[in-house]
Order: C-alpha cells, then structure tokens, then sequence
C-alpha cells in the first residue's frame, strides 16, 4: 500500500507540489506564531538593580482575570511602608527601593536611586566614595570623580557633585536609562509618594531561601515575591505589559493566519483532487468503494503533510526570531525582551498543520469518493456540477453576516463596533470563496459577450473556458482578491483611525504653546510658567490608563485598558476643546470625570450617575460623571482632574502643560520659556493625540502581520495558479491537435490571466469597502476612509503581477512539454 501511495504521488507531483509548499508554509507562520505566543506567557526581561537580591518584594502589579492574562496596571503599584517594618524583622538584609527620573543638561533620562540600593545589583565603586550629602552623586556613566554635573527633575534644575563611580557585573541594557545613585535623603526628597517604595531587595545570608522567608513574613498580605528572572518584570513594568501585549497579538494574529492558513491549504487540496477527477472516476467505475477513495486520498495527504510540517517548522524559528526583533524595534516589546524557545510550538504546529491537511482532504474527497461511477465518470469529462445548495446557502448566510457587521458602527458606537467592521472582511471573504463559482460565472457572462463575437479564435475559446470551468477560475480568483482585500483592510483601517486621531488632536488643543521636558514637569514649575508675564492659562496633562471595575457576572472578565487623561478645569475652557456634547467640564473637580461618548457607551456611563475605575496603579474610584465629550480618539476616552491622575502615577509628574497667551503676546511668553534651561515648547503636532504611541506600535504590528500573511498568500497565489495552469498540459495538448496554434495557446492564456487578475481586483476592493467604511463611520462619523492610493496601487500591482507571472510561466512549460 505504501508502494502505491509513494506511485500515486509521483504521477501527480504537480499537484502534491502545491500541497507540500502550502502546508510547509502554514507550519512556519504557526510555529513562529506559537513561539512568540509561548514568550508572552514565559519570557521576560533580565533584572540589573535587582540582580543580586534573592528575593524582591512588590505589589502586585496587575489585575487579576480569572477567564484571560492578567491585565497590567499603566503605573507602578506601591508597596506600603508597614510592608518594609514586616521585613525588617528577618534574619537577611532588607532594602527598600524608590526610583526618580532625572534628565542631565542634555536632556538624556537617568534613573536616580538612593546609595542605599547599590548593594542589591550589586554596585561597588571603582573610584571615589559613596555620597554623604545631598548635592553629591555617584554615577555610572563615565562621569569623572570631581566632575560637576546637572540633573533635573520635573524640570527644576539641581546642581551636584560627582564623588564617585561604580560598576556592577550585572550588565546594563543599552536599551534602559542608565543609573545614577545619591545621597539617601536626597533620594527620598525627590521621592512623591511618601511611606511607600517601589520595591524590596532581600538579601538572605548562605543557604537561606530569601523568597520562603519573605513570605512567611508577609502571611496575609497581597505583597508578591519574586524570585530569578521574576525580579526583572518587577524591576522593568514594561515587561509585563509586553507579555500581556504580546500573549493578546500573537493570538489575534494566530487566530487570522490560522484561518488563511485553512482556507489556503483546503484550496490547494481542493483543486488538487480536482484535477484528478478522471482517475477517481476510473477508480469508481471498476469498482473502488467510497472508504477506499477516502483512504487513498487520506494516506496521500498524511505523507505530504507530514513531511511538509515538519520541514517549516526549522525556519519558523527564525521567522520567529526575525518578528520578534520587528516587535521589539515597534515598540511592542522591550528590545532586551527574551523569547523562549522550547519544542511546544513546534509540536502544537506540527499537529495543527496535519490535522488541518487531513481535515480538508477528507472534505475534498467527499464528493469523488461517493459519486456513482456513471456520474463520475460524466464529471471527469465536463466538470464539477452545479454548487450544492449548502453551499451557497452557507455563502450567502457569510455574505449577509459580513454585511451587517460592517454596518454596526452606523447604529452602535464604541470600539466593539469597530472591530465587528474590521473582522467583517473574512466572512465576506469566506462568501466570495464559497459563492465564488456563482459569482465567476455571473460576471463572464456580463462582460464576456465581446469575447464570444470576436472573430479571434484565442478570444472565443478564453470566454468560453472561463464560463464552463467557473469553479477553476474562482479558484484562481480568491487568493487574489483575498490578499487585496486582507492588505486593504489592514492599512486602511489603521490610516483611518490615525487621521482622525490627528485631526481631533489639531482642532481639540487650543492654546497656543505646549510645554514639557525629557522627564516630566514638576506642579511647582507650572506655577511659575503661570507667572510669566503674558501667559493668561496654563493647563497641566498628565497621561495615562485606565481600566474599568468589572462586578456581577462579568467579575474577573477579560478588561481593555482605556486611554485617560487628566487636566484643570479651570483653564480647559481657554486651552482645550473636547467638544463637549453634554455637561460642563468647568464641573470636573474633586471627584467627578467626563467621559467620551464611545467612552460612555463602553462603561455603562451617564451624566448624573457614577462609574467604577481602576487608575493607573490600581486605585479603584467612583467619581461622578459631569460631562460627555466627543473627542475621545484625539484626548482618550477618560478625563479626569489632574491630581486625581497625577498622584497615582509612578513619577507624579506631568506630561505637558497648555499655555495660552494674552492677544499679541505669544512671542513674548515663548522667549521667557527659554529662561527655563530644562524645559521645551511644542507644536500640536509634536504634542500628538492621546493613544498615538498605542495606536502607532499597533499600527506597525498590523502592517508587520499583514506584510507576512500577504507574503503567505503570495506564496499561495503562486501555488494555486501555477498547480492549476499545471494541470492543463491534456488540454493545451487537445487544443493543439485541433489545430490550435502555440501562439494562439499562449493568447488565450494571456486573456484569461486578464480576466482572473481584473476580476480579483474588483472583488477584493469590493471586500474591502464595507469593512473600511464601517470603520470611518466608527471614528468620525463619516463613510470615508483615509485611503492612500500609492499603497493601494503597490497592493494591486504587486497582487497583479504575482497572478500574471504565476499563469504565463507554467503555461510555457506546459507548451514547451507538447
């Protein structure tokens, strides 16, 4: 048997060809997926400071979901001070962490820590001694003992003294602000949050198990403790929040170039025992049962997949490796992020990507292998009937399914509307697949009547192969316009959404100069900025996340973090306009908060009623709502009174201050601006929208997944129109004994190419529309979305080119054959 199937493959290589390179590519992109998928749950980030503590203990730094990963909090969470006295009672070395951004002269972020922390790493000097007052520092950046040196924090400027250099055998990314230690209570000085740290280090003596310890100490508390490479997400939030990142990319992703990588492998599979109809229907007309067609075809596909699987799964490592860089450089992960590589992807890519093959194969082989002998016999000669009523129900159910997902931003808003656009595309696509033959036919029939006039023998017969072999052009069709569509969908809607960002950010800020500094603005410094002669307001943001309180039945659900921003609202109305659609922001004070209408429509909110929040270290409020605002894209979803989200942030710190000047007085303001060597004015554009690092990072993530599905599809695109002009050697071999000439061959190839690429071109730009205009209406209220038409003449190009070359080249060789 085994003899028989190694046969049968042999006499069909082109079409096991086609096979083989759809499931070996299907099994890179899972395996690589998988990879980064398993590193958002077990990778991390190597500690530096916390390098030579045993045990570091913290507070939790995220929200506990019970149905998905745990949310990270935006801020540091802090640990209270009661928690160090805890501490202080054992038998170890206890040392209690705060950490202050501090930029120099330059304007180059530090990370300054009281001496005291030194020995977690630990740091020893290499020159000079440890800092005894409050203008001394000890530095780690090359600075010469002796050296006088500016740091600024929240942009008050300090004078220090270099005492001091050390260097530790922990190395310090490249990537990370470098260190610069000083006096304790000069630390503690600059520190915001009082009775509370960052972190503690536990140094236990030899033998001693640091993290057993620590929890026996803190029996009932919340403290976490974290041990080896744990120390470093505690060290670094960002590791976390890229883990949570990465786990929910990877899976979005994931769950899409599964799907392509299905409806790829199944159309392969398809028009391969397609192109075999006469020998199934030989097969059936001597006697071969339904059992031993399927079995036949089964073991076939089995050995195919089989090898193909386990051939991509080598190079899905290094696309792993390749994406993981590309995260890193968007953004999404920490550029010192470590992937893991452990053989569960491999193994889980491997069994998707056979089972998914068997899968399909067996669906292929349904109707040859249950076909009567006389019926197949007539189909290996006229083709495939008519579509089966299932079939084009289930098409048309999709069709009508993708429509009205693509059209819920029109009644509800919010941005689960959006995403219902946005995923739209592939039941549309999932239609055209399905209804494709239908759909092939249709459109022949409209626009090939000059075809069939023609006197051009090449023109008739092009029209007329097209017509009756619709379900082998839709075939070709598909993976086309599926990748015009993907790709469409995919950048258009982030351009979209990005130019409507930039648009509400442009016309919502009102003043007329933006403030900041490399590390944040000190509340002191905007009260000087206010008493700059000329200046009438001066607004301080500050940003961050929220995340809403989940209670009832949806306690401990999946929760999406909410852009939020806070700001005084009594110099708002001459600094900002959010467009407020009900209420008065001039009432956000205390305990109250606006909220967009999206925002609004997302938690629940009201004007009058109250809303449950976690701020961005875990805080929970109940503020009142006062105002609904309609500029939520441009200035978050969330407004609340500055210090309300300024204390709760790790630095306490504010972002940007918005200065408007008094009539004719800005020149003036600005050149006082100056005087202050550490701060900095900005345009509207450099100020940016809130969310535009988000929205940036997950922008280029979608165009990296949609540059390596449309890099798949391209391969499929190739294969199947390459397999499929394959198989017609019998016919090009038939046309030429009835006298039909190789040029004219090549002719009416060349118009069939014509037809499959133009005919893709419209369907997939058709896909598209929906999907993108849901989307526009969803962020601004308008059909219209932001369309680049260099990038989508580069989609249709390159798209068009793949199916001419991938029609004209095994058409020659199939001639060449005859």
């Amino acid at each position: 048997m085994k003899a028989h199937t190694v046969a049968h493959l042999k006499a069909h290589r082109s079409g096991f060809i086609a096979v083989f390179v759809s499931v070996f590519c299907a099994a890179l992109l899972t395996c690589a997926l998988g990879i980064l998928l398993e590193s958002g749950v077990r990778g991390g980030v190597s500690p530096h400071l916390y390098a030579g503590a045993d045990a570091v203990v913290s507070a939790p730094q995220a929200l506990a979901v019970k149905e998905d990963a745990d949310q990270p909090f935006a801020e540091r969470v802090l640990l209270d001070s009661d928690v160090v006295h805890k501490l202080d009672a054992l038998d170890a070395t206890v040392v209690p962490d705060i950490s202050v951004p501090v930029s120099t002269a330059d304007g180059v972020v530090l990370d300054a820590h009281p001496w005291r922390t030194a020995q977690l790493a630990p740091y020893s000097l290499t020159e000079g001694r440890a800092p005894q007052n409050s203008n001394e520092v000890v530095s780690t950046t090359g600075a010469a003992v002796g050296e006088r040196i500016t740091l600024a924090h929240g942009g008050i400027v300090d004078e220090y003294t270099v005492v001091g250099t050390a260097d530790s055998d922990s190395e310090a990314s490249p990537d990370r602000p470098a260190l610069v230690f000083l006096e304790d209570q000069e630390a503690e000085r600059l520190w915001p949050h009082h009775g509370s740290v960052t972190a503690v280090g536990v140094i236990a003596p030899e033998g001693v198990n640091a993290a057993a310890l620590a929890r026996e100490a803190l029996s009932g508390t919340d403290a976490e403790i974290s041990a080896g490479t744990a120390r470093g997400g505690i060290e670094f939030l960002d590791a976390g929040a890229a883990r949570t990142q990465l786990i929910a990319l990877c899976a979005s992703f994931a769950g899409l170039a599964l799907m392509v990588a299905m409806f790829v492998v199944s159309s392969t599979l398809s028009l391969s025992i397609n192109a075999r109809r006469r020998e199934f229907a030989l097969l059936r007309a001597i006697g071969a049962t339904t059992r031993q067609i399927h079995t036949m075809i089964g073991r076939e596909v089995l050995l195919v997949a089989t090898a193909a699987a386990a051939l991509g799964l080598i190079p899905g490592f290094l696309l792993a490796k390749v994406l993981g860089a590309q995260f890193a450089s968007a953004g999404v992960i920490p550029p010192d992020f470590a992937l893991v590589y452990s053989p569960i992807p491999a193994l889980g890519a491997f069994v998707i990507c056979v089972l998914t093959a068997r899968g399909a194969a067996a669906v292929a082989a349904r109707r040859p292998a249950k076909l009567e002998p006389t019926e197949a016999l007539r189909e290996s000669e006229r083709g495939p009937a008519e579509l089966s009523r299932p079939r084009i129900v289930t098409g048309a159910v999709l069709g009508v399914l993708g429509l009205s997902m693509s059209a819920l931003p029109a009644f509800l808003p919010g941005e689960a509307a959006a995403a219902g656009a946005g995923s739209s595309a592939l039941l549309l696509i999932f239609s055209v697949a399905l209804l494709g033959p239908l759909l092939v036919r249709a459109i022949i029939r409209a626009v090939g009547g000059p075809l069939r006039r023609s006197t051009r023998a090449p023109r008739v017969l092009a029209a007329a192969n097209a017509e009756s072999h619709s379900r082998r052009l839709s075939s070709a069709i598909v993976p086309l316009a599926l990748a015009i569509a993907l790709g469409s969908v995919q950048f258009f809607s982030q351009s979209t959404v990005a130019a409507e960002a930039t648009d509400q950010s442009i016309k919502g800020v009102t003043a007329d100069l933006i403030v900041g500094a490399p590390a944040g603005i000190a509340p002191a410094l905007v009260d000087s900025v206010r008493a700059i002669p000329g200046v009438s307001a001066a607004n301080p943001v500050v940003r961050s996340q929220v995340l809403p309180v989940t209670s009832g039945d949806e306690a401990g659900a999946a929760v999406t973090p909410i852009s939020a921003q806070g700001i005084d609202a009594a110099h708002a109305a001459s600094t900002l306009d959010l467009d407020v659609i009900e209420g008065d922001l001039v009432d956000l004070t205390d305990d109250t908060v606006a909220v967009s209408s999206d925002g609004a429509f997302a938690l629940g909110a009201r004007v009058g009623g109250r809303i449950d929040l976690h701020l961005g270290d875990g805080t929970v409020i109940h503020p009142l709502v006062v105002a609904k605002y309609g500029r939520g894209l441009g200035f978050g979803d969330v407004t609340l009174p500055v210090d309300t989200l300024r204390t709760h942030s790790t630095d306490a710190l504010i972002d940007a201050v918005l200065v408007r000047a008094e009539p004719g007085r800005i020149n003036e303001v600005q050149q006082s601006l100056q005087s202050f060597s550490s701060i900095s004015a900005m345009n509207q554009d450099q100020f940016g929208a809130a969310g535009a690092d988000e929205r940036r990072m997950q922008s280029w993530v979608s165009i990296l997944a949609v540059l390596v599905l449309l890099g798949y599809l391209a391969v499929a695109v190739v294969n199947t129109l390459v397999a499929a002009t394959a198989e017609r050697a019998r016919e090009f071999a038939l046309l030429q004994l009835v006298g039909a000439r190789t040029s004219q061959v090549r002719a009416m190839m060349r118009i069939e190419s014509v037809m499959v690429v133009g005919i893709a071109i419209v369907v997939g730009t058709l896909i598209a529309i929906p999907p993108l205009v849901g989307i526009a209406i969803a962020v601004s209220g308008a059909p219209v979305p932001t369309v680049s038409p260099a990038v989508y003449g580069s989609i249709v190009a390159v798209t068009a080119a793949l199916g001419f070359l991938s029609i004209a080249v095994p058409t020659r060789g199939a001639l060449r054959k005859n």
